[in-house]
């Protein structure tokens, strides 16, 4: 028995060594069995977080792309920096034009001078290094509320999310680049600002008409509705002819249901009135789930207190 197990170990580690020859390896760099194991257990221990990784990022950047989704179009949107130095110009309000086109947002921003030489999105030390792309100024000219112009710098900046901070750094007449964060919330779709003025409105709860376009067809959304004006801002509850919505975007953000029973049933802002908005609904009445694109006008002369009916 000794015999034969002395053996068979014989044949065990002259198998291995062989095949450590044939793999490449010199005489001297044979291992034991225990070591290849060991190797191989490593290696299988590498690729399973790395594909865990992949599949999280790959969630994190579908989620982000989801939360910086708006309709191709453009609009009028907020642009805020950390920085009193760093900012739109005065005549601007504020504000950017944002345009949409196959997904891909950039607004367009106006500075206050020409200081600012060049942006970068991303980081200073990205920006300084050897073929960094630098977005380069085109020259504006702004007018100012008691009718003066000047001009100065703008940029074509690009918008990866709406309504959250991002990197955008800048280099000045100084030579130095700097970090800042910046951030794009609040668009309008553009014309809005020429409709029903909801500031006009006093804060309490309405009726309003509304007519919907897209789709199929099937689908409805319940007509009058309840608004309710606060601040000047509207908020609609929408009640659509299914249960089978399980949740709507609206500028980009996702809202889900208020109800767990019947119909399915939002609470979505209204940007404006009489002017076709952009809503996405996400209906799982197919074999598998759809965004369905539709546009909802909300009729200002059918505006109603809900109380008293006027």
């Amino acid at each position: 028995m000794k015999a034969k197990t002395l053996m068979n170990k014989i044949i065990i580690v002259g198998g291995l060594s062989a095949c450590l020859l044939l793999g490449g390896c010199g005489a001297g760099q044979a291992a034991d069995a225990t070591s290849a194991e060991s190797t191989f257990a490593a290696q299988e221990s590498t690729v399973t977080p790395t594909e865990s990784t992949e599949t999280a990022e790959t969630v994190s950047t579908e989620t982000a792309q989801d939360k910086a989704q708006l309709p191709d179009g453009v609009y009028t949107a907020e642009f805020s920096t950390d920085s009193s130095m760093f900012h739109v110009s005065e005549a601007c309000d504020g504000k950017g034009t944002l345009t949409v086109k196959d997904g891909v947002m950039t607004i367009h921003i106006s500075l206050g001078s020409k200081k600012i030489l060049n942006l970068y999105p991303g980081l200073a030390e990205d920006a300084a290094k050897d073929g960094a792309v630098l977005l380069e100024p085109t020259t504006d000219t702004v007018t100012y509320s008691d009718g003066m112009t000047e001009e100065v710098y703008g940029f074509d900046v690009p918008v990866p999310v709406i309504g959250e901070e991002f990197d955008l750094a800048l280099i000045g007449t100084k030579g130095k680049w700097y970090d800042h964060k910046v951030k794009v919330s609040d668009p309008v779709a553009e014309g809005a600002a020429d409709t029903f003025d909801l500031s006009t409105v006093e804060d309490g709860s309405y009726t309003i008409e509304l007519t919907m376009e897209g789709g199929s067809g099937r689908a409805s959304i319940q007509s009058p509705t309840q608004i309710t004006v606060a601040d000047g801002a509207a908020t609609a509850i929408l009640e659509w002819s299914s249960p089978n919505y399980d949740y709507m975007l609206v500028n980009g953000e996702k809202y889900l249901p208020v109800n767990t029973e019947g119909n399915s049933v939002f609470e979505v802002p209204v940007e404006a009135l009489d002017v076709p908005l952009t809503m996405i609904g996400d209906t799982v009445a197919m074999s598998t789930p759809h965004e369905v694109e539709y546009t909802v006008t909300f009729h200002s002369d059918t505006l109603q207190n809900a109380e008293s009916g006027k």
